[in-house]
């Protein structure tokens, strides 16, 4: 299916329009009778290093917050999966973002927005948010010393940043020291004995996500 006109009422996979061609997306419900009015839109890890929206971070993310009640829409950026396009440093893969956001507030109007995203896609989630409606970010193992980060301003709505502090990919003191130097500054949760990837504490993030942002809840 091709750019639905209505918000799936089941679990869906499904295509929409995005900037560089077709991107791939899946949508999962809440449990019936769980429902709550919001919406997350969650980001992957890097395109050109394996990442993708079946990611297991991104997974438990979207788990924890169907637990909550939201609804939640992954998608490969482009020219991952059978997402059409390629890689574009950044600036094509925020567009994405957009053309994803865009079609979610056409179709479910009355959902508060949400943002989450695990490394590559928490520097996108981030960078797209100070210009987007956003209840509440979550930014996962932000990528501070690969990215333009220095330049991006913080969003306008709660924001969660969850950090290992054993990350061998992203320096978990360049995250305290980035988080600290700003004027708005995010909740930050520093995760003890954490790698990039959360081996074998998952489901800690999932338990910490939840306590942090249930205060955002409709």
């Amino acid at each position: 299916m091709l750019d639905p006109d209505q918000f799936p009422t089941e679990t869906s996979e499904f295509f929409l329009t995005g900037p560089a061609g077709r991107l791939e997306c899946l949508v999962d419900l809440p449990e019936p009778g769980t429902e709550q009015a919001a919406t997350a839109v969650l980001c992957h890890p890097h395109p050109q290093h394996g990442g993708t929206m079946r990611n297991k971070v991104v997974t438990i993310m979207d788990r924890t917050l169907r637990e909550l009640g939201l609804s939640t829409v992954r998608f490969n950026f482009r020219g991952v999966g059978d997402s059409e396009g390629e890689y574009d440093d950044g600036q094509g893969e925020t567009e994405d973002l957009l053309a994803v956001v865009d079609w979610v507030r056409q179709t479910s109007p009355a959902s508060d927005l949400w943002l989450g995203g695990f490394s590559f896609g928490a520097y996108i989630s981030l960078k797209a948010a100070r210009d987007l409606p956003v209840r509440q970010l979550i930014t996962i193992a932000p990528p501070v010393e690969r990215y333009g980060f220095e330049s991006l301003l913080p969003p306008n709505c709660p924001w969660l940043v969850v950090q290992g502090d054993e990350d061998d990919v992203v320096s978990s003191e360049a995250v305290e020291q980035w988080a600290q130097g700003l004027d708005q500054a995010p909740d930050l949760v520093i995760m003890e004995g954490a790698g990039h990837f959360f081996h074998r504490r998952l489901m800690d993030l999932r338990g910490l996500i939840k306590n942090h942002v249930q205060s955002s809840l409709p």
